[in-house]
């Protein structure tokens, strides 16, 4: 076990989009996704600072294969961002896809963070939206707070997961992925390719034991 992976004041647990559509049964599942919301609350327990991210779209979003005449689920167009992965209508604004599962301990957070409400550019990660270049304040937040590392878990490990850990790297943060409280969608190799970008960029993978059973900072 690594101790450094003991929970400090100056650390953040970031809950990445643990929301109904997510869910088996939703409209953007990930196979298990519920099954890691009872570990997720028991991490949330060992942080004094917890943020969730929500993913929050208007009806019609540019990343919706419904968008788009002719177009179906999982192909991937150019828009005036880059390439974009179509996907079925999800988390829409209001929707109870859209909610958090019920069973998450959302009044351990201190953020929700809603990402994705730009109708004409996809949001993945917490930090930054997917053109790159807007970003959500997540950042200047944690620096407010003299928050200097982030911990992620949640939905999903290889993509708004691995792209948030990805940008809080590049913001300058260290940043840990608990692998076991997170679920992939892993949509033609795309798990192996996020977990081999987050090594590259300096990620961290944990497993939740580390955290859970490491000695309680004192400080």
């Amino acid at each position: 076990m690594d101790a450094n992976f003991a929970p400090q004041p100056s650390d953040a647990l970031l809950v990445i989009d643990m929301q109904y559509d997510f869910m088996p049964g939703g409209a953007l599942a990930v196979a298990d996704g519920d099954a890691i919301v009872p570990l997720v609350n028991r991490l949330a327990a060992r942080f004094s600072n917890v943020a969730l991210t929500q993913d929050w779209h208007p009806p019609g979003h540019a990343s919706f294969a419904s968008s788009h005449p002719g177009a179906k689920p999982f192909e991937t167009i150019r828009l005036a961002y880059g390439d974009q992965t179509l996907w079925p209508d999800h988390c829409v604004q209001g929707s109870h896809g859209a909610a958090i599962h019920r069973d998450v301990a959302v009044d351990r957070a201190i953020l929700v963070l809603r990402k994705g409400a730009n109708a004409v550019v996809d949001s993945y990660s917490a930090f930054v939206e997917a053109d790159g270049t807007t970003k959500t304040g997540l950042a200047g937040f944690l620096r407010e707070r003299g928050i200097g590392r982030v911990f992620l878990a949640g939905l999903a490990t290889d993509y708004c997961v691995a792209f948030s850990a990805l940008d809080a790297r590049k913001a300058g943060f260290e940043a840990i992925v608990i692998e076991d409280a997170c679920r992939a969608i892993d949509l033609a190799g795309s798990l192996d390719a996020a977990w081999t970008k987050m090594a590259q960029a300096g990620v961290a993978r944990a497993e939740s034991s580390a955290v859970l059973e490491a000695p309680a900072d004192r400080n």
